[in-house]
């Protein structure tokens, strides 16, 4: 026989096998080495982008109900007095969705209050138009709401003379957009931000709930329509229901994180205050008091003055009151008249400015006389207007303009 040579065969130059697995030989080590640092890589960049997205931690609180924590959907929530609602709704522990389209509102505002309350829950801002019907449900489908605060609306008399077409969109059928993703998700609460411009001009003073409604504008009327569509559809959905309906609003927030800061295209159609202000920074030569033959004792328009923190503290008062099957109408007012001549004189106080008056003739649609009786808001809600000194409501609102000339534009340090 042949000898066998058992000698084990040698293996191949560069590999080994063992147990299925191949590896290779220690001149390759730092080619393999860097693909598993390359893997390692993308896989920590991956885990990276999933903490970053919404879903990874569940659900946003946004669109879950929590106990114990009402989410209130706030329209309008960038303008004037929808933002100081936020603010308001946001230091008594609510959490809140910002929803407007910032054609009058400012995204500035929405910054403060994001820089105010930055913890995850507390606020989010959704840039949308209440006229997109599609847009609003979507809305409505992402987020868990409690309630609605309704304040979206172009406002001013003088303008709804000129352009009513916008009026009636705008106010009358977002209203119904709002409603019918209300009535689809099955959202039960509703505080609808309202005006005295639906009463028209009564016969009488003060103005009471039970006061006639014979709006004489297209921004009254708008309201009106609106207040009407929402009652009818309170009827049969078991719907808690407060409607408010608010006089002439001025200030600021007294802390000055909030203000009023009108586009200067608007600055023709706004608030009194706004014009008084204008003149006292010489943005305008002068103030123009449009109408001094009405039928009152100095020959000038009065008005009921209500503060924002007073107004927004009737809002936040009315949520909590809310129940279905219920619908409350209540004035926010002070109760008292001031002339536009008594107003103007405190603007000139409050900024010390000696500020030029131009008397005009009156403006389309303006009425001589408006002031509330707020008995039924203070017996039923509680609430009284706490902010009653003319002058110093228009102080701190200057304080806040002297220290934000371009809006919310800028900020300047103001001393004490």
């Amino acid at each position: 026989m042949l000898p066998v040579n058992r000698s084990r065969a040698q293996p191949r130059a560069g590999r080994s096998w063992f147990s299925g697995m191949d590896y290779t030989d220690s001149r390759q080590k730092p080619h393999f080495l860097g693909k598993v640092l390359m893997v390692f890589l993308l896989t920590a960049i991956c885990i990276i982008v999933l903490k970053q997205s919404p879903g990874y931690n569940g659900p946003s609180p946004f669109s879950r109900h929590e106990p114990g924590v009402t989410h209130v959907l706030v329209t309008g929530g960038a303008g004037y007095i929808g933002s100081h609602a936020t603010l308001r709704l946001l230091k008594d522990n609510y959490r809140v969705t910002i929803v407007d389209n910032l054609s009058r509102g400012n995204l500035g505002a929405v910054k403060v209050l994001q820089e105010q309350f930055p913890q995850p829950g507390r606020l989010q801002f959704i840039y949308a138009d209440l006229g997109d019907g599609k847009a609003v449900n979507q809305i409505f489908s992402e987020n868990a709401f409690d309630a609605v605060m309704h304040f979206a609306a172009v406002a001013y008399v003088g303008e709804s003379t000129l352009d009513p077409l916008r009026y009636y969109h705008n106010i009358t059928s977002n209203t119904l957009v709002v409603l019918e993703a209300m009535a689809a998700h099955g959202i039960k609460t509703l505080i609808y931000s309202s005006t005295c411009a639906t009463y028209g001009q009564p016969e009488k003073m003060p103005i009471t709930e039970d006061t006639p409604q014979v709006p004489i504008n297209p921004y009254g009327k708008a309201k009106k329509m609106a207040e009407d569509i929402i009652l009818d559809f309170s009827k049969n959905n078991n719907m808690a229901v407060m409607i408010l309906r608010y006089f002439n609003v001025i200030g600021s927030d007294p802390e000055g994180r909030l203000g009023e800061a009108p586009r200067p295209e608007l600055r023709e159609h706004g608030r009194i205050s706004g014009a008084c202000f204008d003149a006292a920074l010489g943005i305008i030569p002068g103030l123009k008091v449009k109408g001094t033959d009405y039928n009152t004792e100095d020959g000038t328009c009065i008005r009921d003055y209500i503060d924002v923190t007073d107004l927004v503290d009737a809002h936040v008062k009315a949520l909590d009151k809310a129940r279905p099957k219920k619908v409350g109408i209540y004035n926010v007012g002070t109760g008292k008249g001031r002339s536009v001549r008594e107003f103007v004189e405190a603007c000139k106080k409050a900024t010390g400015m000696d500020i030029k008056v131009d008397y005009l003739s009156r403006r389309p649609g303006d009425y001589a006389e408006v002031y509330s009786n707020p008995s039924k808001i203070n017996r039923e809600l509680n609430w009284s207007a706490q902010y009653t000194d003319l002058e110093k409501s228009l102080r701190v609102a200057w304080r806040w303009q002297m220290s934000h000339r371009n809006g919310y534009g800028s900020h300047l340090a103001m001393d004490s």
